[in-house]
């Protein structure tokens, strides 16, 4: 089991290896070898052991890791979900732009982003480019430019007046990025780019041609904890990354004990979750499926299973009080908030948070109640989805965050080892 600092510490390692949720499912499979667990493939045929463990990734974005125990249907099985996707932009199919000797993307929100704050920052790009060979074969490779190589300029503020006064940026005209000055006569285009930085990191010695690619901006500033008394972790994309680190962590702290228990990282939360690696898919449903065997079973283990949806909550804001419930206006650094909502855009029922609160209390682990004020919209998780979609009892919890869909939030230090305690706990009790 981790300490506090040595969990945080190994928060900011993976995130800053995790641009992107193709990056952060390779971070957590490579977390997942070190601890022994075996690799499984959808196309193959399986022969799952007891006591043994497994993971299995679906469209390089998503991953699910369990701890496999043949008396599923007696104990169900005890999930952790969480999504590997965060607010960011997306390079468009075809970017490519010049102005005036400026060579410039085209990218489209991927996200509901606080777009302002992606301005004036040194970015970087990673993601997915998929090529053929000089064989003739199709291929893939995950690529990180790992250095800035853009910037989204603001414009001065003599020449646009109302920019402290809620300018409205343009999601087309406004945030194209600028990656480097031609001179003269001189040309580029985004693929010459990818093949360039392929050969330049010696990923591939055979790319020929590129067919697509899914690459992502991402700020390069690295995690830190700050604060006087180092209170406060801040970093890019701790929505969702934390409860993803925290999760996988906690079922690698747990792997001995009795119970079958999981973890899920689902894609595209952010969007909506609708595509064969989101919390709208199958994936879930159709591993439990896999690992209880037959249809009978899989009904009368999900009877039994329960699932915590980790994902990140508003703290309150010590600028912004009155944005907040006045009930329930959650703290950093006071322990993980159970999220409510009446119209279950969270999941949390009583039942559901009345089990929390006896694993939070045996663990001796504090814990905090969220509701949103009555006149404003909640988010939302893979928590509701896949409650709908398995049948299976769940509840909504996140760690306490400022600014949620910046390009930096703020989380405390003492809430993810809260969180991760209490996950322990809840994995290893019968």
């Amino acid at each position: 089991m981790k300490t506090q600092d040595t969990l945080n510490a190994g928060l900011i390692s993976f995130i800053k290896q995790s641009p992107n949720a193709f990056f952060a499912t390779a971070q957590l499979q490579s977390i997942l070898d070190s601890a022994g667990f075996t690799q499984l493939k959808e196309e193959d045929i399986w022969s799952l052991k007891h006591l043994s463990n497994y993971y299995v990734i679906r469209g390089e974005s998503s991953l699910i890791a369990f701890c496999y125990r043949d008396n599923f249907i007696e104990t169900g099985i005890k999930m952790v979900g969480a999504h590997s996707d965060s607010p960011a932009f997306k390079v468009k199919p075809n970017p490519d732009r010049t102005t005036n000797g400026t060579y410039q993307l085209m990218v489209e929100p991927y996200g509901g982003m606080i777009i302002s704050s992606w301005f004036d920052r040194d970015l970087s790009l990673a993601g997915k480019v998929n090529f053929i060979d000089t064989d003739g074969n199709v291929q893939g490779l995950l690529l990180d430019f790992k250095r800035p190589i853009a910037s989204i300029p603001n414009l001065a503020i003599h020449m646009n007046r109302e920019i402290n006064s809620g300018y409205k940026y343009n999601k087309q005209s406004d945030v194209p990025p600028v990656l480097m000055q031609l001179s003269g006569d001189e040309t580029t285009d985004f693929n010459s780019i990818l093949i360039s930085e392929i050969k330049k990191q010696k990923l591939s010695s055979t790319i020929a041609k590129v067919l697509t690619h899914e690459m992502y901006f991402y700020d390069t500033q690295s995690p830190a904890i700050i604060g006087l008394n180092q209170d406060y972790i801040v970093s890019a994309r701790l929505d969702n990354l934390l409860s993803s680190y925290l999760g996988v962590e906690a079922l690698i702290s747990s792997k001995d004990q009795k119970n079958c228990s999981l973890f899920i990282a689902n894609d595209h939360e952010e969007i909506g979750s609708s595509s064969f690696t989101g919390a709208g898919g199958s994936f879930l449903s159709d591993i439990v499926e896999r690992i209880t065997k037959t249809r009978e079973s899989f009904f009368r283990t999900i009877a039994n299973s329960f699932l915590i949806s980790s994902d990140n909550a508003h703290a309150i804001h010590p600028n912004f009080k009155s944005i907040h419930e006045p009930n329930h206006q959650i703290e950093l650094n006071k322990g993980p908030a159970i999220k409510i909502n009446s119209s279950i855009k969270y999941a949390t029922n009583g039942e559901t948070m009345a089990k929390y609160i006896s694993y939070a209390t045996k663990a001796e682990m504090p814990y905090q109640v969220f509701v949103m004020r009555s006149d404003l919209p909640c988010g939302s998780t893979i928590g509701p989805i896949t409650s709908a979609r398995l049948g299976i009892k769940t509840l909504d919890i996140g760690v306490p965050t400022w600014g949620m869909h910046s390009i930096r939030e703020t989380a405390g230090t003492k809430d993810t080892f809260y969180l991760y305690k209490t996950l322990i706990h809840f994995f290893k009790e019968d």
